[in-house]
């Protein structure tokens, strides 16, 4: 059994990539460039839009953690199913399980959805809620200073690490009985902005007081930061309620046998970034 985990520098698939080596599992780490590997994990260098760059590592690979959204998924998926590979497990999003999916986010992660359940490879799909990890868009604010402007703040959001993804997807990698499945990932509880703000003051020792954004102010924060159709489709999430991350479920402890993780524990882990 070999995996190739696909976005091996990013926030979920990195979270794969430990979790994997962590359980012996052998895996290949795809990434443009070379950097430090846990044992137990070979760089495999090529780019995701490019299947063509890396084709010939997938020879002995028996599942594949994907990313939604690159140019080359249809043409990686045939490469794949000719080479062996068995399984997928897709990093789609909450976003696919709103009341609408007439937007930029939810198109491209359904679009990834259905070309890998036409590829004829086993498939899981993880659609999670916002990640604990988003909680670093603070971090030049609390570098300056004390005071921390959040968006959409009567939104209660049940985070989730990291961490939590990836031990559902190597189950799902490693073990029978999940394909065609998509599990809905939540963390443990719904916090609003300002009680994460205040979790992570506590960590820190800091006393961060969050400036809470109106709707309006909140849309406008968004277009200075990214392309507009992707800013409109998190403010229908959030500022229109399209898409439900109040909600907990036990996904992850039902799938893995441990609770989901605490935003408390995912800001000690990572309050030393914020220094």
């Amino acid at each position: 059994m070999t995996i190739l985990v696909t976005g091996a520098s990013g926030n979920a698939g990195g979270a794969v990539v430990r979790a994997l080596a962590a359980n012996g599992v052998p895996a290949k780490a795809l990434l443009r460039r070379e950097r430090e590997l846990p044992p137990g994990i070979d760089l495999l260098q090529g780019d995701l839009n490019e299947p063509q760059t890396f084709a010939a590592g997938l020879e002995g690979v028996s599942g594949i953690f994907l990313l939604s959204g690159y140019a080359g998924t249809e043409e990686l998926l045939a490469k794949a199913a000719a080479a062996g590979v068995e399984r997928v497990v897709l990093l789609s999003s909450s976003s696919v399980v709103g009341t609408t999916t007439d937007n930029a986010i939810a198109a491209y992660h359904l679009q990834t959805e259905r070309a890998v359940e036409a590829s004829g490879l086993e498939w899981t799909f993880l659609r999670p809620n916002t990640f604990m990890s988003n909680t670093l868009r603070w971090l030049d604010q609390v570098r300056a200073g004390d005071e921390i402007t959040v968006q959409y703040p009567e939104v209660p959001i049940s985070t989730i690490h990291p961490d939590d993804i990836a031990d559902v997807a190597v189950r799902a990698l490693t073990e029978d009985g999940h394909a065609g499945t998509a599990y809905r990932l939540t963390g443990p509880v719904a916090l609003r902005p300002a009680e994460q703000v205040g979790i992570l003051g506590e960590v820190l020792g800091r006393p961060l007081r969050a400036v809470e954004l109106s709707r309006e102010e909140s849309h406008a924060e968004l277009l200075a930061a990214m392309p507009e159709a992707y800013a409109n489709a998190i403010d229908g999430f959030f500022g229109a309620g399209v898409v439900d991350e109040t909600t907990v479920n036990d996904t992850v402890e039902t799938v893995t046998g441990h609770p989901a993780r605490t935003l408390r524990k995912w800001a000690e882990e990572n309050a030393a970034r914020f220094a």
